[in-house]
């Protein structure tokens, strides 16, 4: 493909500084760590492909009390040769959405008709952003083409009436949106065929882009070496919730007698403090810990093995790929998980997976796989690492990324059938 048919992409969404970053992990309850890492290897994969790429971004910062700062300010960043534009807004319920909205349209607007970008790119389904997406593609200013990463007005238990109503309206503000899109990109099938059924599609589970020892997260990636320890261990990554599995994780642990083996939990969660008593009950169990990027892939290398324990009977695992799998691939160690439907076939001969997601069914897959000879689960490991970087790098998802949104554009000038572009994409990127 020509340099003359690479998209000049706009990135809306989240895609902010590091420093910006750490100052949101240090006052918030959530951790938007995978939502920065899928960010800037999307953008990564873009500039991999030679498609030029801008950022318009807003702080990704848990609403007001969860983050305690309400006026979050406009400016200008740079990052590794990236020129970004923050927005400003207030970080009240409600509020928020509507500034962020503002926001979006005024910059947006003034950033596509200075720089006459192709393609409005739109990261996560945040309404605000998704509703500027829709005057765009009324405009006929760009192509609109949303990535989900997630299935939008999920309901959480903690929500109250108000919250559970305005994300009732929320899911259908996002369904509205996305079917003014000229395509989108999405992480599980499911997520297009439920949420955008009639829309060109490029199914997307994430993108294999570990940093180098040292770096920061916008750094250049490379796969760590793994060092000799005197334990097994044991290592889980992620929010320390019963979500995603991590009570099961420490029960099927505390079920396996073996005095060399030690369960490192690094996240932070509802279950951190419980997690801790745990730590105090069984000292092969390290107390959870929370690091940078970079730190936490060189302690993921040291491991024994990885788990991801999530249950598979939540109703939002359809729509779900796990990022840590690639993560924990990426690594060379090897990976044992349940059977997540949104896990793709061709993952399945590099991963150990649990044939129920009890404790006992986690358990008795951890005691298979430390069971394999040494050379038997190094060879299980090299094959993931060697797997994810060839398919799933910023490279080969960068140019399946650039044909998707090329072909978009020829699509809506005639010169290819509309029809077989409605038609899930068999490509696979490799997640937020």
């Amino acid at each position: 493909m020509t340099d003359e048919h690479c998209p000049r992409v706009l990135l809306l969404g989240f895609t902010v500084a590091d420093d910006v970053l750490r100052e949101i992990v240090a006052r918030d309850v959530v951790l938007p760590t995978q939502t920065h890492t899928f960010a800037w290897a999307l953008v990564r994969s873009l500039r991999a492909a030679g498609c030029p790429v801008r950022l318009l971004s807003a702080a990704p910062a848990s609403t007001f009390p969860r983050n305690r700062q309400i006026h979050f300010r406009s400016g200008q960043f740079q990052q590794d040769g990236v020129h970004g534009e923050l927005l400003g807004f207030v970080n009240l319920l409600g509020l928020k959405h509507l500034t962020r909205f503002v926001a979006a349209v005024r910059a947006g607007s003034r950033t596509l008709r200075r720089h006459g970008d192709d393609v409005l790119l739109i990261h996560g389904v945040h309404t605000p952003f998704l509703w500027f997406g829709v005057l765009v593609a009324r405009r006929g200013t760009a192509r609109v083409v949303p990535v989900l990463t997630d299935p939008p007005g999920v309901v959480l238990p903690s929500d109250g009436r108000i919250v559970r109503a305005l994300r009732r309206l929320d899911h259908a503000l996002v369904r509205m949106a996305l079917r003014r899109s000229s395509g989108v990109v999405v992480l599980t099938a499911a997520l297009g065929e439920d949420f955008a059924p009639s829309i060109p599609r490029l199914v997307m589970e994430g993108i294999c882009d570990p940093p180098a020892a040292g770096a920061s997260p916008g750094g250049p990636a490379a796969v760590p070496t793994r060092p000799d320890t005197a334990t097994r261990d044991i290592v889980y990554a992620g929010g320390l919730t019963r979500a995603y599995g991590v009570d099961r994780l420490v029960e099927a642990f505390r079920g396996m007698a073996d005095p060399d083996l030690r369960l490192l939990l690094f996240g932070r969660g509802e279950l951190e403090e419980w997690a801790r008593t745990q730590a105090e009950v069984d000292p092969r169990i390290s107390p959870p810990e929370l690091l940078d990027r970079a730190e936490l892939v060189q302690r993921l290398a040291g491991a024994s093995v990885l788990v991801n324990p999530r249950p598979v009977d939540q109703t939002f695992v359809r729509y779900s790929f796990p990022s840590k799998l690639i993560e924990y691939l990426s690594t060379g160690v090897p990976v044992v998980t349940t059977r997540l439907p949104g896990i793709p076939p061709d993952y399945e001969p590099y991963l150990r997976f649990a044939e129920t997601d009890t404790a006992d069914g986690l358990c008795d897959a951890l005691r298979h796989l430390l069971a394999m000879p040494p050379g038997e689960r190094a060879a299980l490991g090299a094959a993931g690492a060697a797997f994810v970087r060839e398919t799933r790098g910023p490279e080969p998802q960068g140019r399946r990324i650039r044909s998707f949104l090329a072909g978009l554009s020829v699509a809506q000038s005639g010169d290819v059938d509309t029809a077989e572009q409605g038609r899930s994409s068999p490509l696979h990127l490799g997640r937020p």
